[in-house]
């Protein structure tokens, strides 16, 4: 590989990334969706690449490199098609619609449903995502806080924190534990060790977090919401799936992806018999169009990945993730590079971070592995704007939790964080 660090090449594609990225950070105030900076990043910074390989007679080795990241990117791809999908047919069916409005009937106390709703979003978050998890959740909070704008904003940032620890110690759980795991750094069960520390980093500032929440009662609601035909059906599919996808990774060593899309056929099947079923009752309640869903998969995000993955990976075949990984994992030091790294997808999204680290791939024991995927997990809960669930509640509580809301509580979140990687290298230490 050619090394373009101080070339014009890299130095134009260091200048394109930052401006996209800048691009990103501004979504909202530029209403650009996040793809397409990105996209347009990845693919000038590829074919400057393209440029310098064919100039030095090496185009080989640069298809080399272009043809992996795509594989990587397909494995990705398809399993989160089949996630969403998955998803998005659980809402159809009235899942978490029936979710929300059993937990608003309760009747209970503020502080009450704000330890309900966080410690529902912490395995929730393990099993969707965390995106997903949150407007679940935040849905929640805004139905039964629309009094208290106080408990609202306090529930949120408790959500934002239980959904980011919650998807770090599943392989499903989040983006970034989905990529070690598909790279093969970690196995299937090893995830499971950072329950506890991932647990940790949610009770320390969801303990100090509660004085701040009302004593008060929300007036009692009746909401009356019924599954549709089925949903019981796609939620076993949905499990099933998940243990398909890692028999095939564990016991035949084939990419899961091939297991998760072997569970879409599940789910077509089940939504074949449900249609036919639906038409002889005249049941329109029992229909399900399972491509429909499909089509309903969060396209912006998808191509968003592709964007970065692409983008960081170019970034790392002209020579910058090796600098990088000098800088940080033989400068620093493992340990220290990993808690940076964490800290910094407060500000910078931990997709790109943990795939320039899966393309470093410095030499680290499994535990060092695990700690960067707590970190990278739970890092973006220093912030709302580090994490896809913060970003979004901030748009469902519009105005109510807002960017100087969670900031006030920033200091608690950040004790979890040190407590949760203190925890992990106490209790995970024979990994390390």
């Amino acid at each position: 590989m050619l090394n373009l660090t101080a070339h014009w090449s890299g130095y134009l594609s260091l200048i394109i990334f930052i401006a996209a990225y800048v691009m990103v950070i501004f979504e909202e105030t530029t209403h650009m969706r996040k793809s397409k900076p990105v996209m347009l990043a990845g693919g000038l910074i590829w074919a400057m690449i393209g440029i310098v390989y064919m100039q030095a007679g090496q185009p080989d080795a640069a298809h080399e490199q272009a043809v992996h990241i795509i594989e990587e990117y397909g494995e990705l791809f398809l399993f989160l098609l089949v996630a969403i999908t998955y998803v998005n047919t659980l809402e159809e069916r009235r899942v978490f619609d029936v979710l929300r409005a059993r937990l608003v009937n309760l009747g209970l106390g503020y502080r009450q449903l704000f330890w309900i709703t966080g410690a529902l979003a912490f395995p929730l978050s393990a099993i969707l995502d965390n995106l997903t998890t949150a407007l679940i959740m935040g849905a929640v909070v805004m139905a039964v806080g629309s009094q208290s704008a106080r408990f609202v904003a306090l529930g949120c940032v408790n959500i934002v924190v239980a959904a980011n620890a919650g998807g770090a110690f599943s392989p499903f759980g989040d983006i970034t534990t989905l990529m070690v795991w598909q790279k093969g750094k970690l196995g299937f069960f090893e995830f499971f060790v950072l329950f506890l520390p991932s647990l940790v980093n949610w009770l320390v500032p969801a303990l100090i977090m509660q004085f701040g929440v009302p004593s008060a009662k929300p007036d009692p609601r009746t909401d009356r919401v019924h599954l549709k035909p089925g949903a019981r059906g796609v939620v076993v599919l949905f499990a099933a799936t998940i243990v398909t996808a890692v028999c095939f990774k564990n016991f035949l060593h084939l990419p899961p992806a091939l297991g998760m899309m072997l569970g879409l056929g599940y789910l077509q099947m089940w939504a074949f018999f449900l249609q036919r079923r639906g038409h002889k009752r005249n049941d329109h309640d029992m229909i399900l169009d399972s491509f429909s869903q499909v089509q309903r998969v969060e396209w912006d995000t998808l191509l968003f990945f592709f964007g970065i993955i692409f983008a960081v990976g170019g970034l790392g075949v002209l020579g910058y993730l090796t600098l990088s990984s000098e800088f940080l994992y033989v400068g620093l030091g493992p340990t220290a590079a990993n808690i940076v790294i964490g800290a910094l997808s407060a500000i910078v999204d931990n997709i790109p971070l943990m795939f320039a680290v899966l393309t470093m791939d410095p030499q680290m024991s499994d535990g060092q592995w695990l700690l960067i995927t707590l970190t990278c997990g739970v890092g973006g809960s220093l912030l709302s704007i580090g994490s896809a669930a913060g970003v979004a509640l901030m748009g469902q509580a519009r105005g109510i939790y807002t960017f100087m809301s969670h900031l006030r509580w920033s200091w608690a979140v950040g004790l979890g964080y040190v407590a949760s990687i203190l925890f992990h290298m106490w209790i995970n230490a024979r990994l390390f």
